[in-house]
């Protein structure tokens, strides 16, 4: 089944711009990457700079494809300059997503 991840990452005092900046065009370059099936990012409205993305992925090995692609190894090789920690991942099972059938 599909694979889904929660992922959230903040940035350093007065990096928040530079995060973002390098962190928005993922939306599109992951958005077009094979069995990529969901994709969203998403800013904190109260704290700036903390980012939460929501995930789906065909497989959890398209999810781990997702992970070594250049574009998101350099996005990672930045976060030591600009978040504060590492991304926490939480790798969630989707329920729910069946429609029952009538009776």
């Amino acid at each position: 089944g599909a694979y889904a991840v929660v992922a959230e990452v903040r940035a350093k005092a007065g990096k928040e711009n530079e995060l973002r900046a390098i962190t928005l065009p993922l939306v599109k370059q992951v958005r077009a990457e094979p069995n990529n099936l969901l994709y969203f990012l998403h800013e904190d409205r109260e704290t700036p700079g903390h980012f939460v993305f929501y995930e789906i992925f065909a497989t959890q090995a398209d999810f781990e494809a997702h992970n070594a692609t250049p574009h998101v190894q350099a996005w990672f090789a930045r976060l030591p300059e600009l978040a504060d920690g590492g991304v926490k991942v939480i790798r969630m099972e989707i329920l729910g997503n069946r429609v029952a059938p009538s009776p």
